[in-house]
């Protein structure tokens, strides 16, 4: 009589032991390849959240307006630096506020102008870009509006250059052009400093 063939005990085992080596192998490929997805993705949403960031501080600072704002009684501050001037930057509250223009109005809003108030704040490692519906604060609209733009943000610099000379200014108005009034400058260097990237630099000229 001829013997039954299959396999030995040992055989099974030492093939168990190879589909489980070769299983082990792909799917540390499989979470490698996970892994990688899952931080494109994040490097990419991290992408986006800086170029649309960068983009909106661009668009607010190239449209900026020599459009002071009136206080809660209606009057407008002689002192051009002042929170109620066209353009400053450094203080305690915000980094940058100003008063641009080209506000776009596609809903066709009733009592509502294309100049539009904003600042930039970066509070704890996030950068925030706040508005006001309206240009002239009331009691009632006194509160801007908030938006957070970016998380991770060590801190943002402005510079600014007056045209006048090659010398730059880390706050405006300067004290040298305070008794001039109403003086925007030529040209203002925005230094975003990121946890991840380092610093992320632009130039925005400004409208005269």
């Amino acid at each position: 009589m001829r013997r039954s063939s299959g396999f030995t005990l040992l055989e099974l085992l030492v093939a168990m032991g190879i589909f489980g080596i070769i299983g082990a192998m792909a799917l540390g490929g499989l979470n490698a390849v996970v892994d990688q997805s899952t931080q494109t993705q994040q490097q990419t949403a991290r992408l986006t959240a800086l170029q649309r960031a960068v983009h909106l501080i661009t668009n607010d600072l190239s449209a900026v307006q020599p459009r002071p704002v009136r206080d809660e009684s209606g009057d407008r501050s002689t002192r051009p630096d002042s929170e109620q001037a066209p353009l400053i930057s450094n203080r305690l509250d915000f980094d940058i506020r100003g008063s641009r223009g080209g506000w776009r109005n596609p809903a066709g809003l009733p009592f509502r102008g294309t100049l539009q108030r904003f600042q930039y704040k970066v509070d704890d490692g996030k950068l925030y870009r706040d508005y006001w519906p309206v240009m002239d604060h009331s009691n009632v609209q006194r509160e801007p509006r908030r938006e957070e733009l970016l998380s991770g943000v060590k801190g943002i610099k402005f510079w600014f250059y007056s045209g006048e000379n090659t010398e730059r200014y880390d706050r405006w108005p300067p004290l040298a052009l305070e008794a001039q009034g109403d003086v925007r400058p030529k040209a203002i260097q925005v230094v975003l400093d990121l946890e991840d990237w380092g610093e992320i630099e632009r130039w925005v000229e400004v409208p005269q």
